[in-house]
């Protein structure tokens, strides 16, 4: 492939290789050339011009497949548009010339076809260049097109086309000519020549103008009869080119109307022509003479589709603003349409009609219209409604009979009703929120025009007005329980009005059905409501006989919809419609008999009618209450369901005697009957089989049904990759709801409401916007083929041979189209019934069995049908999928073998091979491995058969399903499969799309095959991938969207296992210019592709698009905006005109994708995309903003806002910008972006500090921080949280306390002491304020005070003032809360209020806690301005703005008393809530302090995510206010209505302190142990946290402390309860507060042992050694687990220290694999927590007896040595870690500890101690290993035992000498710090009061200090550690002379002073010497001076023994003198410069 790249085709290498991959090598070179042309230097290809034109001419009659065709003929023209033009009129001749050739043979026919491409190429490129050549070669053309086949004419017309794209209007001339020879093509029998005709006329008409004036009409007779007939792509094709036409007919291009003096058409016209095509279709005046006499004459559905979609292309054309100047005249013209009785002949014709209505007016009125214009069209269409609405009740009210013509009005005005409903319902849906001006206006007044159509006379338009409500209500939720009010009451006071009962229970049973669909719900009442209305309507129904069917039916629909409100709601209302649903049904069967003979025709209809209501609710409740559904229950619905089941049987005998007209009944009764029983287990009912199945095969196999309806169920039970043979791929376009109608089954697409009234209520299923149930006759085959899936699996063998030899027969009776009918029935059942088989893992049956069924199947795969085909081979695959036997597989693959390799005719032959690849599909490719290799040749051979390209496209979709389900295996096949694939894609007609399609199929599953290899550089590998890249570049090129959608996912596949070698470059443009496609499917493949790009290389897409951007500006064809906003801004832009779920979740993905990668980079881009999509708000918003922002904008900003400003006014009269403001759906998504950014940019502090930003900018103006753009973010929250739409403010308010969390402690550089955040105090204020209204829903208000309290507990505002405003806020809420439960009148569910209330009751604890907190620190803080005395005035005025240190808390502390009993209250529901369900029998019966009985599950979660701060609040409350002590009367709350006490009311004034005490600690610790033994993975950290704080608050009280001290198995449990949660979770926070925690446990166990031994030793002053030994361990000293509460701690103590020093575990060091570890620094968090829990065990011993000690001791001290051991690492600075000091300090307490003082335990005590010392010293020697070890801890531990257990450990000479040697090592140490500490530590033994202790020391060391001290000298210390080293040491010397006796002080001093005279310096080198040095010198002296007059008498005895010492001391002295009489004068000269030394030199050293 490598030499095909070349400027020049190099011959020679395609002389080489084979004539098969020639083709392939000329088009890689073409390939190379179109990319190369374009960038090469003119001048190298001028030079090789007359080559280039030599090979590419001579390509022409080499005879090009259709690609390559097309490459050449771009290639040629943009040779010549780059180098000379001489020779192109001889090309052009040359070509010419070709085409006039008479030559038909196929052979030369794609030579010809290059010629005509090459034509068109050259005009589309050079136009008028090529001059005068025009007339002969267009003319040319045209006498081609009269002579060619279908191929030939599609090829001239895609010329012809851009012929006159290239001339324009030069070639007006021929236009005629042109427009001429066309037109009879438009209805030409190949489709492909229709497509090519629309799209050449759509070009002509832009210069033609006859086209859209003098022959407008003829155009539009042509168009319809265009459509007749027609497939898919020609219906796009038509509907555009008609569409286009009318447009400009009405306003014409201003270019045209100038040449030429035009008449223009009038809107009237124009829609005129269209309604002809609509109604009349195109049958002109003669055919349709004979149309009528064959029946109806109705209009061809295809016209009716493709006008439909003209309609769109029309208003498409003339844009958004024209449709809103026009609507009104549009939506008259469009609802006429509807109501014309052409349109309306049949039901289902009337029903297809709607469709096409309703579908113009969503895609016109949805994606054209901005929020504000749809607005104003709901307001026309309310008037269009009411206005018919007006006339129908005339009619209806003229009793005299005078309006004879009224009826027929009145039956076609209900489908204008239902378009016009359906409309206002799916618009006000879409608005959401935002509707609400269209609801509130009362000069609309929608509700009212609505709920009026309830009453009309017709069934489809008072369901059509219910769905509208339905419809209003899910937008708009608070108007939901008003409306079912409304509707209850109406119903009431109507009830003798039958259109009344009906129409006001359709719109109840609607409503709802839309309640799951508003979260916040509807009030429990209203479901008694509905029950009663019901109740009453069944119970009246036999009253009155006009009345009794609505009654009946509205009972039970009211019922049935009444389930869906689930099983929490219908629980109570359960045990009646049990006996409801008994009482419907007769009760034995001797009843049934004999109402057989009882009643007339209208009872009949009435109990049939009742039945099947009855069978409706229960299906209802079996659907939506599975949690219902006990043994119980089941066997009490099974009597009415038996019941019904026989009734079925005399059915038929009764429609017999009274008339055929109780039919539909009947069916309707089937139909709930198969419904119910299809949702059943069939174990049920497996009694009644028989009769079941009977029923169900006449059924479908239409035995009793003279109509042949067939099942819409086929196609669902086919597979999903099969669409491609069936045709059913048209579900997946735009046009899928009126495509629908055109599908082969009955009544297909015919859904309505009115064929099932119960589908009002049910969910309608994603994507769909509006329930359509189909037609009785269709629903009730379905019901009973899905039944028959159901019951299949359970039938004995012998009864599916039965049906099996019945399924056969039936085909054989039936004939012809019935035949048809019933095979289609018949095979949708057995799928079914296989599915069914498949699904419960069970076989088919034995070896008959199996017979028949094969047979059955094999019959079908010949038959003409292709979609009986299809169901064959589907059954085929799934009966091997079910039997599973290598033999009757392979029996199954023989068959097929035999029948393709002897068969000729196409349809076995399609058939079959689809067979074989079924068979792989469901067998996988294990279990038919063996067939491989005979399936792949037979298929390759099939698919080469030119022939029949129906037989190519089943044979190549076979081979892909094979290629898919043999994964590796194939993998020996994919070569020759690729080269197939290659040829066929090279040479197949474009014409022939299937085919393209599977080979695009077979494509993506070979790359599938080959996968990750496709990575490798082999020789083969190229070859593949690069086959692979020509095959997609193939595809990429063709004219079908389905075929550049399979390649855009080959190319998917690609660049997911290679993609260095899939170029972005070209690929990225490409899918950009897909994003505008027509196509659906093109769309969502580009937007797939583009998904998986951006998660790895998003800079490198948005690049790539951005350089499209640049590029469409040169070539205008791309309908492409890509704006600076760049593919971002597209994306944006499609979310506000995509419906497609897959599409626009794609769509949010890539966003997303895009935003984590480049967010950070690009701040201000992506800030401004979403500060766009939010500004866009329709009409409230930013107004309110700026104002607030008026005076703090710098000029910056301004400068700024009228950029933008100018940019906005330049785009408003710009036609080209899509005139759609965002959508609501797209501004919430905008807000979700902003809080990602947020988030992202988490990771670089600079984005939340102000001064770094600003100084990051300064270094690098490219470089972005989010601080600086705050008041953007600030500005967009606040636009998105006082929006109309909720889901926006729930959006602005999330962005808002993001936004508030991240920036809250950001300061203010220019004003120290404040934050950045303070300057929006309004705004934040603004944005909460319209959240607390009134009307707002309880959410948004829940969400709002979670943003006031983090707003207030930021600490961002200081002043209390500022604050107030927020505050106030919080305040009326809880005003709310107090008023109780049933005051106000409620909108929504009671849990919302419950969800309203606790956020409520939160925030207030948030607040509450944090002021707090402040106050704590406020207190622990030294006062300042005490210490600075009333003098600092200034000081005072600085400190007004700080929070003085109780603000907070005097704005919670007024309504602490009433906010401490709600929160107790509801600390106390939660409690209860809490319990297990077998419990549940303890709930208070009539609901808690805030929540109902009957809304406990969802009030659960509410209570759920509140309870954590509450606690922690409470907590904080009771320990401040010593457990509430003066407020007795706690438990009588006055404002509560309802009140939320204990159960217990009326005893609880009586309570004591001490119980009161005892309930909350029973309550707080109850509620925290529950949450802490098994906290949910998704619980957020924070309410640890806080249950954690809550603890440790509470603990600190001493009533807390004491209660938890009395009952020590609850201190147990707690300790317990911590320790799992310490092995669950891990963060360093939680487990520091957990040992807090359990510290105040441990001290309550203190105190209260304490308090026992006082009281005790009180009682027992006079009999000492009576006393009972208290403290854990008694006598005997055992610990129990599971009750010892020390047990318990060293547990958990244990615990943390092995977690975070593992050396210290003994087990580990021994483990074989163990590496000893260095011990390292541990992290600060972790050193805090061992510190901590360090301390903690020492103070265990504490609570023990004597003898309990002595267990715990060794372990105590072992874990605390090991701790020394472990922490004891030398730091850089010398600090002592605190580990350390936590070790020694616990060291310390323990043997200081009275314990050494009990003489029973004296022994073991010295043991433990002289071990202990043993194990330190042991751990302290100097070891290799551990260089790093810290000395001086080691020594202060080993001092801490000398100092404070001299007892046990004088005399003990072992640990004397290691205690020696350890001193001895410091001593010598080289570390001068080690020195100096040492130094002290001895002086600490030296003195120790027990000279039994101290003098071994004494006698051992002090030699080696005065050798080491004699020694400095020599050399003199440099550093000041060295120097302060001497100084320490000289101290213990001095101490030692003063500890000596006086008999011995001369030897003494006569030791230290020479010492110290030593140290001093000559007064020459005095002044050279260095400072430490000079120091010294300072320091001997001073000493010397001080020892002298302490001693006289010996200092003089040892100074005159040595005459030297004497003179060195005196010249000292004198020197001293000197400098100092010096200094004193040099300070009176120059006092300020030298004070600054002397000072610094004596506070540095001492």
């Amino acid at each position: 492939m490598e030499l095909a790249h070349s400027l020049l085709l190099n011959e020679d290498a395609l002389a080489q290789i084979t004539e098969a991959k020639r083709p392939v090598f000329i088009f890689e070179w073409l390939r190379f050339l179109d990319k190369v042309l374009v960038a090469a230097n003119k001048v190298d290809v001028k030079e090789k011009q007359k080559k280039l034109v030599e090979q590419l001419t001579g390509l022409i009659s080499s005879a090009p497949g259709p690609p390559t065709r097309k490459l050449l003929a771009k290639n040629l023209a943009t040779l010549y548009s780059i180098g000379d033009t001489f020779t192109v009129f001889q090309t052009l001749d040359k070509c010419n010339d070709i085409i006039k050739n008479k030559d038909d043979t196929p052979a030369y026919l794609p030579t010809k076809l290059a010629a005509v491409a090459c034509v068109g190429a050259f005009y589309e490129k050079m136009g008028r260049m090529l001059g005068s050549s025009f007339p002969d070669t267009i003319n040319n053309l045209l006498k081609a097109l009269k002579s060619a086949e279908s191929q030939g004419r599609g090829e001239i017309l895609l010329s012809l086309q851009k012929v006159l794209g290239g001339l324009g209007g030069a070639a007006a001339s021929c236009h005629r000519d042109i427009y001429k020879n066309a037109r009879s093509l438009l209805t030409d029998r190949s489709m492909a020549v229709r497509c090519a005709v629309a799209k050449c006329l759509l070009e002509l008409q832009n210069e033609a103008v006859f086209m859209w004036t003098t022959e407008l009409e003829n155009v539009a007779t042509l168009c319809f009869k265009a459509l007749e007939g027609s497939n898919y792509g020609v219906r796009v094709s038509v509907a555009k080119l008609l569409g286009t036409v009318m447009a400009t007919a009405l306003l014409p291009k201003q270019a045209a109307v100038m040449r030429q003096n035009v008449k223009r058409a009038t809107l009237e016209e124009v829609l005129e022509l269209m309604a002809t095509g609509f109604l009349r279709g195109g049958s002109g005046f003669l055919k349709s003479g004979g149309e009528m006499l064959k029946g109806g004459g109705s209009v061809s559905r295809e016209v009716r589709v493709g006008v439909t979609q003209a309609y769109v292309v029309f208003v498409t054309t003339l844009g958004g603003q024209w449709l809103e100047r026009n609507f009104a005249t549009f939506l008259s013209h469009v609802l006429d349409l509807v109501s014309h009785p052409r349109a309306t002949q049949t039901h289902v014709e009337a029903v297809y009609s709607r469709r096409c209505v309703s579908f113009m007016l969503r895609a016109t009125l949805g994606g054209l219209l901005g929020e504000k214009a749809q607005i104003a069209a709901g307001k026309e269409i309310c008037q269009a409604i009411s206005k018919q609405m007006r006339a129908v009740e005339a009619v209806v009210n003229d009793i005299s009979g005078e309006n004879k013509a009224g009826a027929a009005d009145v039956s076609a005005s209900q489908h204008v009703m239902v378009c016009a409903l359906k409309e206002l319902g799916s618009l006000v849906q879409s608005l959401s929120a935002t509707a609400s001006p269209l609801i509130q206006e009362p000069s609309i007044g929608l509700l009212e025009t609505v709920t009026s159509v309830l009453l009309h006379p017709s069934m489809a338009a008072r369901l059509a007005a219910a769905w509208c409500l339905r419809c209003v209500a899910v937008a708009l939720p608070y108007q939901l329980t008003p409306l079912l009010d409304r509707c209850a009451e109406r119903i009431n006071s109507l009830k003798s009005s039958p259109e009344a009962v009906s129409g006001y229970s359709f719109a109840m049973a609607a409503l709802l059905g839309g309640v799951h669909q508003c979260p916040l719900g509807i009030p429990h009442s209203k479901g008694k409501l509905v029950v009663s209305i019901a109740e009453d309507l069944l119970r009246t129904a036999a009253q009155n006989s006009r009345l009794s069917l609505q009654r009946t039916q509205a009972g039970w629909l009211l019922l049935g919809a009444l389930m869906t409100l689930g099983p929490s709601l219908v629980r109570y209302h359960l045990p009646k419609m049990l006996l409801l649903w008994r009482n419907v049904f007769p009760r034995s069967q001797k009843e049934l008999e004999a109402e057989k003979a009882r009643g007339d025709a209208f009872t009949w209809q009435v109990t049939l009618e009742g039945r099947a209501g009855a069978l409706c609710a229960m299906r209802s409740f079996v659907a939506h209450c599975p949690e219902l559904l006990t043994e119980d229950v089941i066997r009490r619905l099974m009597t009415p369901i038996e019941c019904a089941m026989t009734m079925m049987s005399h059915v038929p005998a009764i429609i017999k005697v009274h008339g055929a007209h109780l039919k539909a009944s009947a069916a309707m009764v089937r139909l709930r009957l198969y419904d119910i029983l299809a949702l059943l287990p069939p174990k049920t009912y497996e009694g009644s089989f028989n009769a079941l199945l009977r029923e169900l095969v006449a059924e479908f196999t239409l035995t009793d049904n003279s109509a042949n309806t067939t099942t819409s169920l086929l196609r669902s039970l086919c597979h999903y990759d099969d669409s491609v043979l069936m045709g059913s791929w048209l579900q997946e376009t735009d046009h899928k709801c009126i495509e629908d109608q055109l599908q082969p089954n009955s009544a297909s697409g015919s859904g309505a409401l009115e064929h099932d009234p119960s589908s009002i209520y049910l969910r309608v299923p994603v994507g769909e916007a509006i329930q359509g149930p189909l037609p009785l006759g269709v629903s009730v085959i379905d019901a009973s083929v899905a039944l028959f899936g159901v019951v299949f699996p359970h039938v004995s063998f012998k009864h599916r041979l039965q049906m099996l030899d019945h399924f056969a027969e039936c085909i054989k009776q039936a004939k012809g189209v019935r035949q048809q009918a019933v095979q289609l029935n018949i095979f949708t059942a057995v799928l079914s019934a296989l599915k069914g088989l498949a699904e419960n893992k069970s076989t088919l049956g034995p070896e008959e069995v199996r017979k028949t069924a094969l047979a059955l199947v094999m019959g079908a795969l010949d038959n003409p049908n292709p979609i009986l085909r299809c169901a064959a081979g589907e059954a085929l695959g799934r009966m091997a999928q079910v039997v599973g036997e290598a033999t009757f597989i392979a029996r199954m693959a023989q068959t097929s073998f035999d029948k393709l390799k002897s068969a000729r005719d196409v349809v076995s032959r399609t058939g079959h091979s689809l067979a074989l690849g079924c068979l792989h599909r469901y067998v996988g490719g294990i279990g038919s491995g063996q067939h491989l290799k005979t399936s792949v040749s037979i298929l390759l051979a099939l698919a080469q058969d030119g022939s029949s390209h129906e037989v190519q496209t089943w044979a190549l979709h076979s081979l892909a399903l094979i290629v898919d389900s043999s994964g590796p295996m194939y993998r020996g096949y994919v070569e020759p499969t690729l080269s197939l694939v290659l040829t066929l894609l090279l040479t197949v007609p474009p014409s022939h799309t299937e085919v393209h399609q599977c080979l695009g199929r077979c494509l993506g599953a070979l790359i599938t095959t080959v996968g990750p290899e496709l990575q490798g550089n082999g020789a083969t590998i190229s070859t593949i991938r690069s086959s692979c890249l020509v095959g997609c570049a193939i595809m990429q090129d063709h004219s079908d969207s389905l075929v550049q959608a399979a390649a855009i996912s080959c190319l998917q596949q690609l660049h997911m296992f290679a993609p260095r070698h899939v170029n972005l470059s070209s690929l990225v443009p490409c899918l950009c210019v897909h994003l505008c496609s027509s196509h659906l499917l093109l769309r969502r493949a580009a937007v797939a592709c583009l998904r998986q790009l951006a998660q790895r290389e998003a800079a490198e897409v948005c690049e790539y698009a951005m350089s499209l951007a640049k590029r469409s500006g040169e070539h205008t064809t791309i309908n492409l905006k890509i704006t600076e906003t760049g593919l971002e801004g597209v994306l944006f832009g499609m979310l506000d005109r995509e419906t497609d779920r897959k599409l626009c979740s794609d769509i949010h993905d890539t966003l997303g994708h895009m935003l984590s990668s480049l967010a950070v980079e690009k701040l201000s881009h992506w800030l401004k995309l979403c500060k766009d999509v939010l500004a866009a708000t329709t009409d409230v918003g930013p107004a309110v903003v700026i104002e607030v922002e008026k005076d703090e904008e710098d000029s910056e900003k301004k400068d700024e806002m009228d950029d933008d400003t100018m940019f906005t006014g330049l785009g408003e009269d710009d036609k080209s910008k899509p005139s759609v403001a965002p959508r609501w759906v797209t501004r919430v998504f905008a807000a979700d972006c902003l809080c990602r950014i947020i988030l992202l940019c988490e990771n670089d502090k600079a984005h939340f500090d102000l001064a770094a930003a600003r100084s990051a900018q300064a270094k690098n103006p490219k470089g972005d921080q989010l601080v600086l753009h705050l008041s953007d973010l600030i500005r967009m929250a606040f636009m998105a949280a006082t929006d109309h739409s909720n889901q926006l403010r729930m959006a602005g308010l999330q962005a808002l306390e993001d936004i508030i969390k991240k920036f809250a402690s950001v300061p203010e550089p220019e004003f120290p002491g404040h934050v950045i955040l303070e300057q929006y105090q309004a705004n934040v204020g603004a944005a909460l304020r319209p959240a607390f209204s009134p009307d707002t829903p309880s959410d948004i208000t829940a969400k709002a005070c979670q943003v006031c309290s983090t707003w207030i507990g930021s600490g961002v505002v200081s002043d209390l003032n500022d604050l107030r405003r927020v505050h106030n806020l919080l305040v009326s809420s809880l005003d709310k809360v107090q008023a109780g439960k049933g005051s106000s009148s409620q909108l929504y569910s009671e849990s919302a209020t419950t969800m309203e209330k606790l956020a409520v009751l939160k925030a207030w604890a948030e607040v509450y806690v944090v002021a707090m907190k402040i106050k704590k620190d406020a207190e622990s803080k030294p006062a300042k301005p005490v210490r600075n005395g009333e003098d600092d005035e200034d000081e005072d005025d600085l400190g007004a703005n700080v929070l003085p240190p109780d603000s907070l808390i005097t704005l919670v502390q007024p309504e602490l008393p009433s906010l401490s009993r709600l929160w107790l209250a509801m600390l106390r529901d939660y409690a209860l809530l809490t319990l297990p369900a077998e419990f549940s029998s303890q709930l208070p019966p009539d609901g808690g302090a805030f929540y109902t009985p009957e809304t406990i599950d969802t009030a659960r979660l509410h209570y759920r995510s509140s309870w954590a701060p509450v606690l922690h609040a409470v907590a904080l409350w009771l320990s401040s206010t010593g457990f509430g002590a003066g407020d007795e009367t706690e438990e009588v709350p006055s404002s509560l209505s309802r009140a939320p006490a204990v159960p217990q009311a009326p005893s609880s004034t009586t309570k004591t302190f001490e119980e009161s005490v005892k309930d909350r600690m029973h309550l707080m610790l109850g509620v925290s142990i529950e949450f802490l033994c098994f906290p949910r993975p998704e619980e957020p950290m924070e309410h640890v946290m806080s249950c954690l704080q809550a603890l440790f608050t509470l603990l600190q009280s001493p009533s807390a402390k004491i209660h938890i001290a009395e009952d020590q198995l609850l201190a147990v449990e707690l300790l317990n309860v911590l320790h799992r949660l310490l092995l669950t979770r891990d963060p360093p926070a939680v487990q520091l507060q957990v040992i807090a925690v359990v510290q105040e446990t441990i001290r309550a166990a203190q105190d209260h042992l304490q308090r026992q031994k006082a009281s005790k030793g009180k009682e027992e002053e006079g009999e000492k050694d009576s006393l009972p030994i208290l403290g854990e361990g008694g006598d005997t000293g055992e610990l129990v687990p599971g009750k010892s509460l020390v047990f318990a701690a060293m547990e958990l103590l244990v615990f943390v220290l092995v977690r975070h020093l593992p050396q210290l575990n003994a087990r580990v060091k021994e483990s074989p694999s163990h590496v000893p570890l260095r011990p390292q620094r541990l992290p600060d968090e972790s050193a805090r927590l061992v510190a901590n829990t360090v301390s903690i065990l020492a103070e265990l011993p504490s609570l023990c007896s004597p003898a309990g000690s002595m267990t715990i001791l060794p372990t105590v001290l072992f874990l605390i040595t090991g701790v020394l051991r472990e922490a004891a690492v030398k730091t850089a600075d010398n600090s002592v870690p605190v580990t350390v000091s936590a070790a020694l300090q616990g060291i310390k307490t323990i043997i200081t500890s009275p314990l050494s003082r009990v003489e029973s335990t004296q022994t073991q005590w010295t043991g433990l101690v002289r071990s202990s010392l043993a194990s330190v010293l042991e751990h302290s020697e100097p070891d290799e290993s551990r260089p790093d070890m810290d000395e001086v801890s080691m020594l202060t531990a080993i001092t801490l035992f000398l100092m404070s257990a001299c007892n046990e450990l004088v005399g003990v000479i072992v640990l004397q000498k290691g205690c020696l040697d350890r001193f001895r090592n410091a001593l010598n140490s080289s570390d001068p710090w080690v020195q100096a500490r040492c130094y002290q530590l001895l002086l600490s033994v030296f003195q120790h009061s027990s000279r039994a202790l101290s003098t071994p020391y004494i006698h051992a060391l002090a030699p080696v200090m005065v050798e080491k001290l004699k020694a400095v000298e020599r050399s003199r210390p440099r550093t000041a550690a060295e120097l302060q080293a001497v100084q320490e040491g000289i101290r213990v010397l001095e101490n030692l002379v003063g500890m000596g006796e006086e008999q011995n002080r001369v030897q003494l001093l006569a030791l230290l002073v020479p010492t110290l005279v030593s140290y001093l310096l000559d007064e020459n080198a005095i002044f050279s010497a260095p400072q430490v040095s000079i120091a010294l010198h300072d320091f001997a002296l001073q000493d010397l001076m001080r020892i002298g007059p302490l001693y006289p008498a010996a200092f003089k005895i040892v100074i005159g023994a040595a005459p030297e010492l004497k003179v060195r001391l005196e010249s000292a002295i004198r020197a001293n003198q000197a400098s100092s009489r010096a200094k004193a004068a040099a300070r009176l000269a120059q006092p300020a410069v030298q004070a600054g030394p002397t000072i610094k030199l004596k506070t540095s050293f001492f």
